[in-house]
């Protein structure tokens, strides 16, 4: 069985585009946890794409539906994904849209592999990139601050979905009182310096080991941030530091609280906040902090902030201090 993507021509040369960019993609990639390509043709008026058709569940339902989930699992989807993305990071293949509604289950058995889906924004790393794009709180800071990027985008979205994987919340997200500009503009200045935490107590049975490759993934330099072939080798990844501790229901309440509604999964909010990044006046120096140079005492903080997490600290606890 497969699912078919069709693109217009007569819908202009960005679509034309697009779509001779994602064959060209898929026609590349051969991996099992990716979803791959069974055809492609063009017609005089149209392109057909013909994948594979993924008949499991979106990972939220998978975890919302076990009777028993802990890091150990978390950890065996993060170690799919990351097998898929060093694949791909080794093709010089950026995805550009890695997101918790990308990775699905191929079929409904009890053991299915997980498949990362839709490459229509993923783009060879051959020279400059740096016009954003993907899902506004998945976007790593060199995105929103409109630098040169390229394949360490997709670790800083893996370590997004860990971190919601891990505490059911998203790690940058503002739903106060204020305006949507405002609340966007928040975002961004948030993403920015890397002003997360590992908040009480939805981080209270998460082990060390487990923080510190979030943090090492969401390093803010990118030039720091663990790649995926580096966070397979972690210990929370590849050996047994992954805690079998069930922490279903703290995982799900959060689910049901933050996603149920899921306002910034809505593909007219993305696109609005994407223009508004594009022509976004937000800047480094509205994000204080951004490559702070670690010392003792900030070393351990809980904040994801600067340059205090990379790769010279995946075994560090990130608890504050007392």
């Amino acid at each position: 069985m497969y699912t078919c993507k069709k693109f217009h021509k007569k819908d202009g040369r960005k679509v034309r585009k697009a779509a001779k960019n994602e064959i060209m993609i898929l026609k590349m990639v051969k991996h099992h946890n990716i979803l791959q390509l069974v055809d492609a043709f063009e017609t005089k008026k149209e392109y057909f794409i013909f994948l594979e058709l993924a008949t499991g569940r979106e990972v939220f339902d998978w975890i919302l539906d076990q009777g028993y989930y802990s890091e150990r699992d978390t950890s065996n989807v993060m170690r799919q994904v990351l097998e898929a993305v060093a694949y791909l990071h080794s093709l010089k293949i950026v995805h550009r849209n890695l997101k918790l509604e990308n990775l699905v289950y191929y079929n409904r058995l009890k053991h299915s592999k997980i498949v990362i889906s839709d490459f229509q924004l993923a783009k060879l790393e051959n020279g400059l990139i740096r016009d954003p794009c993907g899902t506004p709180e998945y976007l790593a800071p060199e995105m929103v601050g409109r630098q040169r990027y390229g394949r360490p985008v997709d670790c800083w979205a893996i370590g997004v979905i860990m971190y919601i994987l891990l505490s059911g919340n998203p790690p940058f997200y503002d739903d106060g009182d204020e305006d949507e500009d405002s609340r966007d503009k928040n975002l961004f200045i948030k993403i920015l310096s890397g002003d997360y935490e590992f908040d009480s107590p939805y981080w209270d049975d998460i082990s060390d080991s487990a923080k510190s490759l979030v943090a090492s993934l969401m390093e803010v330099d990118q030039d720091q941030r663990l790649t995926a072939q580096e966070a397979i080798s972690h210990e929370w990844i590849s050996g047994n530091a992954a805690s079998d501790k069930n922490i279903k229901d703290g995982v799900c309440a959060q689910i049901e609280k933050n996603f149920a509604k899921a306002k910034w999964k809505k593909a007219v909010r993305v696109t609005t906040l994407m223009k508004r990044l594009r022509a976004s006046r937000v800047t480094l120096e509205q994000a204080p902090g951004r490559f702070l140079t670690p010392t003792p005492h900030t070393a351990h903080h809980s904040r994801g902030r600067g340059s205090q997490h990379g790769r010279q600290h995946q075994g560090s606890s990130q608890r504050k201090n007392p």
